[in-house]
């Protein structure tokens, strides 16, 4: 048998064992946003560490950090070979609201062909598939190339702690490229390699007006309310097109070329599906772009959620003293993180009238990236979804963000290949996360299909 056969026998031997663990691993409420999961986020660290040592890494490691551990791993079989360092985490959203899932969110279940639990996709369940291919390729004896696992529980709060473990392990993290699973395709039937990210700037905003919350009767219509200023304000975040008013926020967005948008759009995507997937009658966005291009290749301002006043059961008539707001910005090549953070946090200031104070607190950033289509780590992880799916992958840019892939890539030279088999309606983020069993077992199928061409290639350059 060759080394494609072996390899998936043993997936096939072992696929209930696979699904086991990563139930295993999901039952754990790895959340860490809430200070109350700190434990369980500490746990799912160790669990990661055992289960890289069963797949057959010869040394782990834990790094504390001032939040939660990394966890570090490694298979060096010859100096000779190329070095995939595969990053993921651990850690995963709250699952509120909880009350909208249709079953507990850390007791995973399977309908219709899917995992359902907080996690399944993001990123515990693509983390997995490459623990597993892992162990395919070592107990089939065919693993190509060395191996390092970076595994981190903070990306979901920003990885705050990653960039200075980065920058004194350049040694530790030495590889020829890093290989990410946290990222979608476009379908089941239509695979494809995410070859941009969009950066993030997010901020919190609060407004105080009255230095207590006072009775509405008495005091409305006075005083001014911090919760519908606040409101006016958001809203004049942007014009009626749906674009962005803060001053210079566009300075240095590079502008698509009609033939690269000519080149998105063959990329299947029906609007009515979309819509009816979604609930909605009609989509909202920046006013001369199709929705896919207002999800990738253009920046946003979202309102993330927005408190302050009573919010109880009944009625009680109340001036708030406070309110508050969390707001993101996707960002596109050229923006910068901080910039538009400053930019922002002007603005805003700004626009308050003098009955209320505002602060506003920024919490977390990252670069957005573009990665090329040409370089031997896209044509490998190409070559391998080709090999799997019987059709060449399109190459997409994705709405999100992942700062790390940035940080890698100043700080190691390294470049990221992003490798995901999540699709966008798997809910990450929202009640009732899942991941396919098929995309589960497709991609510990493809990853190490990834590896042995990741080692053609490159030898073939040498």
């Amino acid at each position: 048998m060759n080394n494609k056969s072996l390899q998936n026998q043993y997936i096939q031997d072992h696929k209930q064992n696979f699904l086991n663990d990563l139930f295993e691993f999901l039952r754990i409420p790895s959340v860490s946003a809430d200070p109350t999961y700190k434990d369980s986020v500490i746990q799912a660290a160790h669990f990661v560490e055992e289960a890289l040592s069963k797949a057959g890494v010869d040394k782990t490691a834990i790094f504390p950090t001032l939040g939660f551990p990394l966890v570090y791993a490694e298979k060096i079989i010859s100096p000779t070979l190329p070095t995939i360092l595969v990053y993921g985490h651990y850690d995963v959203q709250p699952p509120d609201p909880i009350h909208l899932w249709d079953t507990p969110p850390f007791e995973p279940v399977i309908k219709d062909q899917k995992i359902y639990a907080r996690g399944a996709c993001d990123d515990k369940g693509q983390v997995y598939m490459h623990i597993k291919a892992f162990e395919t390729m070592v107990q089939t004896h065919t693993l190509a190339c060395n191996v390092k696992f970076l595994i981190e529980g903070e990306e979901e709060v920003g990885s705050s702690n990653l960039e200075k473990f980065v920058k004194e392990n350049h040694a530790l993290l030495k590889a020829d490229v890093i290989l990410i699973s946290d990222t979608s395709m476009l379908g089941n039937d239509i695979p494809s390699i995410t070859v941009g990210l969009r950066g993030l700037s997010y901020v919190e905003v609060e407004l105080t007006g009255p230095n207590r919350d006072l009775h509405s009767g008495v005091y409305g219509g006075a005083v001014g309310n911090p919760v519908q200023i606040l409101c006016d304000m958001i809203h004049a975040l942007k014009d009626e097109t749906g674009r962005i008013l803060i001053p210079h926020f566009y300075d240095q967005v590079i502008e698509i070329s009609l033939t690269e948008r000519e080149k998105m759009a063959m990329a299947p995507f029906n609007l009515e599906n979309f819509k009816n997937d979604l609930g909605i009658k009609s989509t909202q966005g920046e006013k001369g772009y199709s929705v896919p291009e207002q999800t990738s290749i253009r920046p946003t301002l979202e309102l993330n959620g927005i408190w302050g006043g009573y919010i109880g059961e009944g009625a009680k008539t109340v001036l708030p003293s406070k309110a508050h707001a969390k707001i993101s910005m996707r960002l596109v090549p050229n923006q910068d993180s901080s910039t538009i953070t400053k930019l922002f946090t002007e603005y805003f200031t700004s626009m308050a009238p003098d009955s209320v104070q505002v602060k506003v607190m920024p919490h977390h950033g990252g670069e957005p990236v573009l990665t090329p289509v040409d370089s031997i780590a896209y044509k490998a992880a190409e070559m391998a979804m080709k090999d799997t799916f019987g059709k060449e992958p399109i190459p997409q840019r994705a709405g999100g963000s992942i700062p790390v892939v940035a940080l890698f890539a100043k700080e190691l030279g390294i470049p990221s290949v992003l490798l995901g088999f999540g699709l966008d309606s798997d809910n990450l983020h929202s009640p009732n996360e899942h991941y396919g069993l098929f995309n589960f077992y497709k991609g510990i199928e493809t990853i190490p299909l990834f590896h042995s061409y990741f080692l053609e290639l490159s030898h073939g350059t040498e």
